[in-house]
């Protein structure tokens, strides 16, 4: 098996998870060496571009983002998670802290889906009202043109948007250090006396 079903950040092999472990000259995530955040994310893009397989971009940037937090220890986080009272949405990457759960949405590039993640963000903060949530992406352009938008009020839930080719990555990497996360409690939909 490759490293991210070792690792439990894969549940099984895949073709996405082949392209990434062997992304990178037989080195494995938990071997690379790197300074920065964004160097991380630079040498595995960087691979990634060579490789010549658009279709996965993607879901290896997802990979790419989860061996970066677990690298930093920034864990645990759940991917692709379901919040409770917050229906139809699967966000990408969720860390979470009782008082502030942190999002993740990753988009390798923006055009239109910073709409989704603004949506996904509106409503995890119409139920957790401190929570924070980042738009992750590859693409520079786009980032800057939407975090105008954060600035005017246009964009409405996403806190910031984080361009994975910049300072932004080491940033949002710091921060996310400083806090502290832990395993979901279960929520009771309804408390009270329960009469039968």
């Amino acid at each position: 098996m490759g490293e991210l079903v070792n690792q439990g950040i894969a549940k099984k092999e895949s073709t996405t998870t082949q392209l990434f472990d062997n992304l990178i000259n037989g080195q494995t995530f938990m071997s690379i060496e790197y300074k920065t955040p964004q160097e991380y994310v630079q040498k595995y893009w960087t691979a990634l571009e060579k490789a010549n397989r658009p279709t996965l971009h993607g879901n290896v940037f997802e990979y790419i983002i989860y061996t970066l937090l677990y690298r930093e220890g920034i864990k645990p986080f759940y991917t692709q998670a379901q919040v409770a009272f917050v229906p139809n949405v699967n966000f990408d990457t969720l860390l979470y802290n009782r008082a502030i759960p942190v999002s993740l949405s990753l988009k390798t590039s923006l055009r239109e889906r910073y709409k989704q993640a603004d949506l996904e963000a509106v409503a995890l903060k119409y139920i957790y009202r401190r929570s924070k949530c980042y738009l992750l992406t590859m693409d520079t352009h786009e980032a800057n043109v939407q975090k105008a938008k954060i600035q005017s009020g246009d964009i409405m839930g996403l806190d910031e948007i984080i361009d994975c080719n910049s300072e932004d990555i080491n940033q949002l990497v710091s921060n996310l250090k400083t806090m502290s996360f832990s395993t979901s409690v279960k929520i009771d939909a309804v408390r009270g006396n329960l009469i039968q």
